[in-house]
């Protein structure tokens, strides 16, 4: 069985609005390693739909965009996209699958199919599946910003305090600071 890890940008009051971020060549190549690493991103709606707005255009050369952003972009488009959502069935981004009905069973089974592992890039859902104890690791790029508004992290909540382990940290020359954090047992 694959590991689900939920990966973010953040900044440092733990505001994950993508427009706070620092977008640039490292940040992408950090990305761009970490998706190699897994074999399949899981997303809610709202997420899929911004990235579904965008990345295809960037991969397909139909938007202006440096060398690491143009990588990421090809990588993405073939990589599988599972979706969780109520409100949408049709998803025609290539590769691009819907997961309906019982959460934690549908995200059990994408997890026992996909051994080298799923990445998780939405903050909503990352609640709902940190509720349900399905996390098993968290990769989170903490940027040096203080973005004094929402959304943060977990604004909706846990039921208890998730202790975790650090596994590495190491800081980008932009000053952005990648953590590894392992869910302890």
């Amino acid at each position: 069985m694959g590991l689900l890890t939920f990966s973010l940008n953040l900044t440092l009051d733990g505001c994950v609005d993508h427009q706070e971020g620092i977008a640039d060549d490292e940040t992408h190549a950090f990305f761009t390693e970490l998706m190699d690493g897994h074999g399949a991103m899981l997303w809610g709606r709202v997420t899929y739909e911004m990235m579904e707005s965008y990345w295809p255009a960037v991969a397909r050369g139909e938007v202006q965009a440096p060398p690491a952003m143009r990588e990421w972009a090809r990588k993405l488009q073939a990589k599988p996209k599972y979706v969780v959502s109520a409100t949408r069935q049709d998803f025609s981004w290539a590769h691009s699958h819907h997961l309906a009905g019982d959460l934690r069973a549908g995200v059990g089974q994408l997890k026992d199919a996909t051994p080298s592992g799923v990445l998780l890039g939405s903050g909503r859902l990352a609640a709902e599946l940190d509720r349900l104890g399905l996390i098993d690791e968290y990769r989170f790029l903490v940027h040096p910003r203080i973005a004094g508004h929402g959304p943060t992290l977990y604004q909706s909540g846990l039921p208890g305090t998730r202790r975790l382990e650090l596994v590495s940290a190491r800081p980008l020359r932009n000053g952005v600071l990648a953590v590894h954090y392992r869910r302890a047992h």
